[in-house]
């Protein structure tokens, strides 16, 4: 059945082919019609040579805005960032100071405090994130041990001194906290 199909097919294929130039060669066209012909031809050409060119000059102008947009992220992308940090840079100026006119430490200390939560504030707005693991069991991806403290207060591989917290970017780690760790005493 397969077969006869197939051959059937290629026998109406064959027909139609034979027909379609016996068409072509019993329709002959005068040369006006031919001319008609070539000029719309070159017409079609054209337009589609028009639109090549045009497609690619959009590429490229759309390639180089890409381009610099992508530098000026690059170059601006911290500016809210640095916006932020501006008041604590100047509040950390007037700190110093008053802090050589007036030897008052109370006031000091209470203008160093809300610094420091400016500071804490723009770096949270950030997702920059503190790591302060007093007290915490030791973690070797968030914390680097500095030291080995013997002691029996607290069970072994505990955090027990913080020399320097560790901060997060977004959740990954820019520095790890250097801490003392315990040990079981001997």
């Amino acid at each position: 059945m397969d077969k006869e199909q197939e051959q059937m097919a290629e026998e109406a294929a064959t027909e139609d082919s034979q027909e379609a130039s016996e068409q072509e060669n019993g329709q002959e066209l005068s040369p006006e019609e031919l001319g008609r012909l070539l000029e719309d031809a070159r017409n079609k050409a054209d337009e589609h040579w028009d639109q090549v060119v045009r497609t690619r000059a959009e590429m490229d102008n759309l390639k180089k805005r890409h381009q610099r947009e992508l530098e000026n992220a690059h170059k601006y992308g911290l500016e809210k960032f640095v916006g932020e940090l501006l008041g604590v840079w100047d509040s950390l100026e007037m700190g110093y100071e008053a802090a050589k006119e007036n030897h008052d430490v109370e006031k000091l200390l209470e203008g160093t405090e809300l610094t420091l939560k400016m500071l804490s504030d723009a770096m949270n707005k950030f997702g920059v994130e503190q790591i302060d693991p007093q007290g915490q069991p030791f973690d070797p991806e968030l914390h680097q041990a500095m030291s080995m403290v013997p002691t029996d207060d607290v069970p072994p591989n505990t955090v027990v001194q913080v020399v320097q917290k560790g901060y997060s970017l977004n959740g990954r780690l820019v520095r790890p906290a250097m801490v003392m760790v315990s040990q079981p005493a001997s």
